[in-house]
């Protein structure tokens, strides 16, 4: 509008902000986006997909002691290259936020390098450049940030996840405080790559939100592998010596590493963005949003993990996109959050849509649950442990599939295609009507004629 700078400005060059801007621009409206680091936001620098890439070196070792089971034989023990491993992540990570900043410009949007703050429910202030803008719209779109508690004792000794993508060196010994998924990933990631890592975590279990039986039988294949899991301890303090760090736990225990990682969660990021100068509200530090994701003031919407709704990728994209839609094309749309597939990239691999099984039996009372727990064709070959999960949770009155829980090295891979039946309410009987692919690890989700009782499987069935 001719009162405004522009009429649509966006905080955050991350995969929601940049989705929203993109097409926002694309529609001929004047679009500017402020992000204070590098263009492509956590998933692209330091999240998804470089994580991904740590995933992939480190899925190797196992890799070359399968290939043994099946006739390979290395004159030369394989070796990583951490420094090189390390460039070339960064080359690339480089080349994917360049990608980001072209797209951007393509569309006709303005980007700015800079942190930008509310001044008002209309303007922007971009900190350090002397400027402020104004704008008919304003898009908050800043993601989160690792939580970490300020007040432990030696709390600047640690890293957070931030800084795991940049280790100079690999440590011999590591701890990782926290359960969730990104305490998870890393513990397999390090321990894959040679590091010896203990993972501390306050809670009964790992993945707290995940369903019971994945949650165990993942601790079970980590703890397998090697990496020691420490349940119902926290730290107290972390102590620097000098033969490397000291952490105190609650438990009484201490632990020498070379380095400790607090993967402890993530809180929406707002620091610095003016929002009580706008009037935006909060909740628990998160923005509060409509279905619309738009805030209480009217011209100011928030979308991605800022909002705390389901903190993925994927789903800030479609909110942006949603916004766009909304906003700028005269197509009133929202983001279903409901059947959103998610995936640990743990080793071995999760892959879950839909509820778990506690859940299915607090909102739907009686259910049929269906699980295998098995040794894939793979491993059973090459002589590997490693055993894979399958578990369909379904309502017992419907017959519908209320959730697909899928614990295997290509369970991100098959989940995708599953959430689309469980997404259009898929019944158990259409879904077994599925003629099987074989052989395959998949094929298991088809086959699964006969309920579950707890005791038909015991801890190593």
């Amino acid at each position: 509008m001719a009162q405004y700078d522009y009429d649509l400005f966006v905080i955050g060059a991350g995969s929601g902000g940049v989705r929203a801007a993109r097409l926002a621009a694309m529609s001929g409206a004047k679009v500017a986006v402020a992000e204070e680091d590098r263009v492509g936001g956590t998933c692209v620098i330091r999240g998804c997909v470089p994580k991904k890439f740590m995933v992939y070196a480190s899925e190797y070792a196992s890799h070359f002691k399968t290939a043994e089971g099946y006739g390979w034989s290395f004159p030369e023990a394989p070796r990583f290259d951490w420094p090189n491993f390390l460039a070339e992540k960064d080359r690339e990570i480089a080349r994917l936020s360049g990608i980001y900043v072209t797209n951007l410009q393509n569309a006709g949007a303005e980007l700015a390098h800079a942190k930008a703050r509310l001044v008002d429910a209309h303007t922007i202030e971009l900190v350090g450049k002397d400027k402020t803008v104004t704008a008919d719209k304003i898009l908050i779109a800043t993601g989160g940030r690792p939580w970490v508690p300020k007040d432990l004792p030696g709390i600047e000794h640690v890293i957070t996840s931030d800084e795991a993508f940049h280790i100079a060196d690999l440590p011999k010994r590591m701890v990782i405080a926290g359960g969730g998924y990104i305490a998870v990933e890393f513990a397999c990631i390090f321990k894959g790559l040679g590091v010896e890592v203990t993972l501390v975590h306050r809670g009964p279990n790992i993945l707290r939100g995940f369903d019971d039986n994945v949650r165990a039988h993942l601790a079970e294949e980590m703890t397998r592998k090697g990496i020691d899991v420490l349940l119902g301890c926290q730290h107290e303090r972390v102590e620097k010596t000098a033969s490397g760090l000291v952490s105190h736990l609650s438990s009484g225990a201490t632990l020498e590493s070379d380095l400790v990682l607090f993967a402890l969660g993530r809180e929406p990021y707002v620091e610095g963005l003016g929002l009580e100068a706008a009037g935006v509200e909060q909740k628990d530090g998160a923005i509060i949003v409509d279905d619309y994701s738009r805030t209480n003031v009217k011209n100011i919407w928030a979308v991605g993990d800022v909002t705390n709704r389901i903190n993925l990728t994927p789903v800030a994209i479609r909110e942006g996109a949603a916004f766009a839609q909304t906003e700028f094309y005269d197509n009133p749309t929202t983001f279903d959050h409901e059947m959103v597939a998610s995936a640990v990239f743990s080793q071995p691999a999760i892959g879950s849509v839909g509820l778990t099984e506690a859940e299915a039996r607090q909102t739907h009372g009686k259910v049929d649950i269906y699980l295998s727990r098995f040794r894939a064709m793979k491993q059973t070959f090459a002589g590997g442990e490693e055993r894979a999960l399958i578990k369909l949770v379904v309502d017992a009155e419907s017959q519908k599939l209320l959730g697909c829980h899928v614990v295997a090295s290509d369970g991100p891979e098959i989940i995708q295609m599953a959430a689309i039946a469980l997404k259009m309410g898929v019944t158990k009987a259409q879904w077994d009507s599925t003629c099987a692919v074989h052989p395959t690890l998949a094929e298991e989700l088809v086959t699964m004629r006969e309920k579950y009782a707890p005791q038909d499987l015991g801890p190593t069935a």
